[in-house]
């Protein structure tokens, strides 16, 4: 199959109307995570970085996904989740998670994850958090995922990846 790619001058979509609430989105940035759940060949996964913790007794960890991504009804089928923090040498991994990058033999054969009770973690996360799913409603575009915080591991904060105006970024 022959592909033709074009190179232009100036940016493609130069003309079109800026949506000023996703261009506000973008100026915030945020911490790259990745959200997984299920076990064995029913497992998903899913970059997000529109997200918040909320303190509380229970803490509870927000989540904003896309309603049509594997993720979000793997996490409303299973109940759990694993939110892990990436780190910048993850760019690839959250590329191929965010479904803008190739994954050849599938998500999960691009790096070496571990089960938990609450899904696979990405061994090499230093900071992670098992939580269980407490609400699931329509937001916008998107679905948020409430979930009760039961484990958290804080490790070391050497190399975090961020995400800002569309580009990773090192804080």
């Amino acid at each position: 199959m022959l592909v033709a790619v074009t190179i232009h001058r100036t940016h493609p979509f130069a003309d079109a109307e800026p949506d000023p609430a996703r261009r506000l989105r973008g100026r915030l940035g945020g911490a790259v995570t990745l959200w997984t759940t299920g076990s064995g060949v029913d497992r998903a996964g899913l970059t997000v970085t529109s997200l918040l913790v909320a303190l509380g007794d229970p803490p509870r960890v927000l989540g904003l996904v896309d309603p049509d991504s594997d993720l979000a009804l793997a996490v409303e089928e299973t109940g759990t989740a694993v939110v892990q923090l990436l780190a910048w040498p993850d760019r690839d991994l959250a590329e191929a998670f965010a479904g803008t990058a190739p994954a050849p033999g599938g998500l999960f054969r691009q790096a070496e994850f571990t089960d938990t009770g609450w899904g696979p973690r990405l061994a090499h996360a230093a900071t992670w958090a098992g939580v269980r799913l407490e609400q699931g409603r329509d937001v916008g575009w998107s679905r948020e995922l409430t979930c009760v915080v039961e484990h958290v591991e804080v490790g070391p904060d050497t190399e975090p990846l961020a995400h800002r105006r569309g580009r990773w970024m090192r804080p």
